[in-house]
């Protein structure tokens, strides 16, 4: 009896404590005025939606280096790409390949998408001004050291059942299919890194939307992926809206933040099966994440005094053709793979 309880409240216990962390993150994020407020949260998404356990001391060691790595490498590679733009674009995705690549083998799939954030957001904003790269070296480590700190802390406040199981071990995968997939998510990424390398301030949500759609793409088949990549940038951008004209009844930042927590939730039943859906959880998780990056960006134009809705449908445009392009990208695969 006592087994079955658990069985039935453990979806519970995972959504509500996604919900809590991301609305926390969120609102913390805006409060101590972050200067890319979204990276927390969507960190803390990643964080809270695919571990059942906090980060052992390990782990948070082993995050500490990529941070230093990613760092390090996305700056040293800005002299390549300002005078030999060509070899540093191939060395970039020479390198986002070998990330997902780790991520796909058995590696610690966080470490691998931080790595591939770090790597185009910081050297794609140090091509147009150093300053700028390391404001963004700035908001990764603030937003990644805020996300494992709340994490930690919803482990302790909505901790996992004793008798709940452990994570199974990733599907092993041959050493083609490996090559295979973490080449067609480098392909994913690229165009979206290439763009924002004309302006990096302006495009850097469109680096974070391509980031979390080739971690999506490892997952994702071509039969399925217009439902589940394009369907669930839709899905979040109408959370988007529907979050932004509620916040707008009565704008507090603890209003933020329990409107983030309805959300969540909302998504969390979803994510975790508390609520029955045939489409996959990377499906609510993609949505959830679309979400906070267009949300964010919004609040920030805002403040900004510029034209939100402008640029709400300008940037909704283009995470719709970045994620058709996904689509393509593994259509294109399966087909070229079918023939082979």
């Amino acid at each position: 009896m006592a087994a079955m309880e658990n069985t039935l409240l453990l979806p519970g216990r995972r959504a509500l404590r996604l919900a809590i962390g991301t609305a926390l993150c969120l609102a913390l994020s805006f409060a101590l005025d972050l200067s890319i407020p979204v990276v927390a949260p969507v960190f803390a998404v990643y964080l809270l939606a695919t571990r059942n356990r906090p980060l052992p001391l390990k782990a948070g060691v082993v995050l500490a280096l990529v941070v230093a790595l990613t760092t390090g490498s996305g700056l040293l590679l800005v002299p390549l790409l300002r005078y030999y733009a060509f070899a540093g674009v191939a060395l970039i995705g020479l390198m986002l390949f070998l990330a997902f690549r780790y991520g796909l083998r058995g590696g610690n799939n966080l470490v691998a998408t931080f790595l591939v954030a770090g790597l185009t957001m910081i050297s794609a904003a140090g091509t147009a001004d150093f300053e700028l790269a390391m404001t963004v070296v700035g908001a990764l480590v603030k937003g990644l050291l805020l996300a494992v700190l709340v994490s930690a802390l919803m482990h302790g406040l909505v901790p996992e059942p004793v008798s709940a199981r452990a994570q199974p071990a990733p599907r092993a995968m041959s050493d083609d299919q490996t090559a295979y997939i973490a080449l067609r998510a480098a392909l994913v990424v690229m165009p979206a890194y290439l763009l924002a390398m004309t302006d990096p301030a302006g495009y850097m949500p469109i680096i974070m939307k391509s980031v979390s759609l080739g971690r999506q793409s490892c997952t994702t088949t071509a039969r399925s992926a217009a439902r589940d990549l394009i369907g669930s940038t839709l899905l979040g951008g109408l959370l988007a809206i529907a979050f932004w004209f509620s916040l707008r009844l009565f704008v507090d930042l603890w209003m933020f933040f329990l409107w983030m927590l309805l959300f969540g939730l909302l998504v969390g039943r979803k994510l975790h099966g508390l609520s029955q859906t045939r489409y996959s959880p990377g499906f609510w998780l993609n949505s959830l994440v679309t979400m906070i990056i267009l949300l964010g960006q919004s609040v920030q134009d805002s403040v900004a005094g510029k034209d939100v809705y402008t640029a709400f449908a300008v940037r909704m445009g283009l995470f719709l053709a970045v994620t058709v392009y996904a689509c393509f990208m593994l259509l294109l695969f399966e087909q070229r793979r079918g023939v082979g």
